[in-house]
């Protein structure tokens, strides 16, 4: 891994990793202009239909819980260059559901639900562009709450190697716990055998817009310390901050 301006890393903090399993569900159902969504009655629609499904999921004993997004804001991000020497599709997924299973042995079952293959199902159909694909907790700052007026990231990161961006990702981690007081984060791997669009989704939050877009927009470390070590690394870095839309928690609770 090459290092760009070290001295303005800090360590970040992270805790231990859960054994919970993930299925991540995107979707570009709308338009963006710029850095913000347009509205998109089809996306209003897809949104209330996916709130459905993901309720009658979270019955499920072995889901922890299932949570609808919807696209509010594409902040900076680096590496459109790279997606199209890779021939990868840049992220523009405006709705994402996210379900947390209580471990990795049960995704499949998760998968094979009437309501997960409907949902992907209408999806499939009704979608520019979709991407799915079940995760792994790479590492965790803390649970991501699913809760509350909260700005939501999912950063969909591709790399050729998992390793450089996992060590990348851990690299710059720290700026956002210093300079944007980051709360938690889970970063997620997708498991063997899934598309490898991503090399890791990385999922946070923040409770206020102002907690965390200035730093974006105006603090200069973010190009020449985050975005810099992205570029040096050849990681393409896609962050997409989302809205919720609907959660459902499910009757187990989560795994530690």
């Amino acid at each position: 891994m090459k290092l760009v301006n070290d001295h303005l890393a800090t360590p970040v903090r992270l805790t231990h990793r859960t054994d919970d399993g993930f299925l991540v569900v995107a979707a570009e159902i709308g338009r963006w202009c710029g850095p913000l969504p347009l509205p998109s009655r089809a996306r209003r629609r897809q949104a209330t239909r996916l709130a459905g499904w993901t309720e009658q999921l979270a019955q499920r004993d072995d889901v922890v819980g299932a949570v609808v997004f919807r696209g509010a804001l594409r902040p900076p991000g680096e590496g459109s260059a790279l997606l199209a020497r890779a021939g990868v599709r840049p992220a523009r997924h405006d709705l994402v559901v996210l379900i947390r299973t209580t471990g990795v042995d049960s995704i499949d079952d998760v998968r094979a639900d009437n309501s997960y293959r409907a949902m992907v199902t209408e999806i499939d159909r009704l979608a520019r562009y979709s991407y799915r694909a079940a995760a792994g907790n790479a590492a965790r700052i803390a649970d991501v709450e699913h809760s509350g007026d909260r700005w939501f990231l999912f950063n969909y990161f591709h790399c050729d190697s998992a390793e450089t961006v996992y060590a990348t990702w851990e690299y710059t981690a720290g700026w956002f716990q210093h300079h944007t007081a980051l709360p938690d984060s889970m970063l997620l791997a997708p498991r063997p055998g899934e598309p490898t669009d991503y090399s890791v989704v990385n999922h946070a939050s923040w409770p206020t817009l102002r907690a965390f877009l200035p730093s974006l927009l105006f603090r200069r470390t973010f190009r020449s310390f985050v975005l810099a070590n992205f570029k040096a690394n050849d990681v393409a870095a896609q962050p997409i901050i989302y809205r919720l839309a609907a959660a459902a928690t499910g009757t187990s609770s989560a795994g530690s």
